[in-house]
């Protein structure tokens, strides 16, 4: 039976807490989330981390993008932050705010991530909308996957319709892709957000060529071209292009930032709008656009040629894909990620999601391998809870509390997500929608590679819980044996 704790037991619980990071003085801002405390601190080297760890209360810690995050539990860690912040005499943080605390003290390459963060978080869920709409198109249009030879709807001719509407509501979100992404990059480079949502309305205008047809174009010679004062430059729109957008907002943010320090402020409504518009514009036609674009392909063609070597890239990109995460650097795969499912005809989908459900499934399988690994109570009620939730798509209670804490259950998920991953590779398992990558990631994933997608997770799983098993008795072996060179005793 659960204990009932108190407001008294929350507020020992937050002066515990607080006396292990270091007294109210080393707090420089803190929030929560749905089940962790979230915060900047002065000097992490301060933190008392065993003591920290050995409370009850405590699910696992970590630090990532400048942020030290305790993982404590939905429900609980709201009642505990309440009495934190009184006792750190802090004023209420959101957790944007922290994080922005937190990145003053990043790397470059962390601050670059974060920024790709930042941008493609908030757009997720429309893709992810998009992309599951496409998901069940595929259902209804697929050959043999219910009947043999024949798709749902040339069984049921009455929901041709239906197909046909959501397959129009599924491609929404990537057809006018940049201009989502024209609102966000804006908004975070310190622009108008709206003013990136018309460039990104720009950059996908009817009366352009339509980006999906270039390559079919450029070979035939028939690019159409604005010819301006002897100039030629192409008519040609960006759909489903991500690195263009990104560039082109970054580009009007800082012009619009230099127009409203030097146009006056009578004029400023008027002219700035107009000429940043039209001079980023311009710009993005006839330099960003075409520079980009090519980069954008060639990023893409590269990291589609690694997966597609033969497994060994997949099995590589599934090693490393949960170190990635612990960095943070697996948000930057967000901007890849989006290009591919928005060129779904030309890379039949995203060979990114499958390697991070075969990670996930694996930190998954670790953590439960250890409820019959680990004598430890505390231990086994942990890995039941956060082995479960990882099987589902949420990794971080079990990478941070289990498996990096006891590191062989970590070393074995990792080996155990390369040989899933491997197989996903080499059958050239796809996706066609974002979503929770592990079990409920099968409506993700397009059709004719559901079974291999079900096949990989099933290899990374038992692979893992087998060396998880095997590892932990050569842990206690090893630790039996350090023992007995320490005590001198057998």
């Amino acid at each position: 039976m659960t204990e009932v704790k108190t407001d008294k037991d929350y507020q020992q619980i937050a002066k515990e807490i607080l006396a292990c990071l270091g007294g109210k003085e080393n707090i420089e801002g803190a929030a929560h989330c749905a089940t962790r405390l979230r915060l900047a601190l002065k000097d992490e080297s301060k933190v008392n981390q065993k003591q920290l760890k050995s409370m009850d209360v405590v699910k696992g810690t970590f630090s990532t993008g400048g942020q030290f995050q305790i993982i404590i539990g939905s429900g609980t860690v709201n009642e505990v932050y309440k009495e934190f912040a009184v006792l750190a005499e802090i004023k209420e943080m959101s957790t944007i705010e922290v994080k922005n605390a937190g990145a003053r003290k990043l790397n470059p390459l962390q601050r670059f991530v974060k920024m790709l963060s930042d941008i493609f978080v908030p757009i997720i869920p429309a893709i992810v909308a998009g992309g599951l709409l496409m998901g069940i198109n595929n259902l209804l249009t697929s050959k043999g996957l219910f009947f043999a030879g024949k798709s749902l709807i040339e069984q049921y001719p009455g929901i041709a319709d239906l197909a046909a509407m959501i397959n129009t509501f599924a491609n929404a979100a990537f057809v006018f892709l940049p201009i989502l992404i024209g609102f966000s990059a804006t908004k975070k480079f310190g622009g108008n957000p709206y003013l990136g949502a018309a460039l990104g309305m720009l950059m996908v205008h009817p009366d352009l060529l339509n980006g999906w047809g270039y390559g079919e174009a450029l070979a035939k010679g028939q690019i159409p071209a604005w010819h301006i004062f002897g100039f030629s430059i192409e008519k040609v729109g960006y759909q489903g292009t991500v690195l263009p957008i990104l560039v082109s907002s970054y580009i009007l943010a800082k012009i619009e930032q230099t127009l409203r320090r030097i146009i006056p402020s009578a004029l400023d409504n008027l002219l700035t709008p107009l000429l940043s518009i039209f001079i980023t514009g311009l710009l993005t036609f006839v330099l960003v656009g075409p520079i980009t674009r090519s980069a954008g392909n060639l990023l893409t063609d590269g990291l589609v040629f690694l997966y597609d070597t033969a497994g060994f890239g997949g099995a590589i990109f599934g090693l490393l894909y949960a170190p990635f995460v612990i960095t943070g650097m697996h948000h930057s795969f967000i901007a890849v990620e989006t290009q591919l499912l928005a060129n779904i005809p030309k890379t039949g989908g995203s060979f990114i999601f499958p390697i991070a459900a075969m990670s996930n499934v694996a930190q998954g399988a670790a953590a439960l391998a250890v409820i019959f690994a680990s004598r430890n109570v505390k231990m086994k009620s942990i890995a039941s809870a956060s082995g479960i939730s990882a099987l589902l798509g949420i990794t971080e209670p079990a990478m941070f509390g289990i498996n990096l804490k006891l590191r062989y259950p970590f070393i074995a998920a990792i080996n155990g997500s390369a040989l899933g991953s491997a197989y996903v590779a080499f059958n050239q398992v796809k996706s066609v929608a974002l979503g929770a990558a592990g079990l409920p990631g099968i409506i993700s994933i397009r059709t004719d590679c559901i079974i291999h997608y079900i096949t990989g997770m099933a290899i990374s799983m038992l692979a893992t819980f087998a060396l998880t098993l095997m590892l932990a008795k050569r842990f206690e072996q090893s630790q039996r044996d350090e023992t007995v060179s320490d005590t001198g005793v057998a």
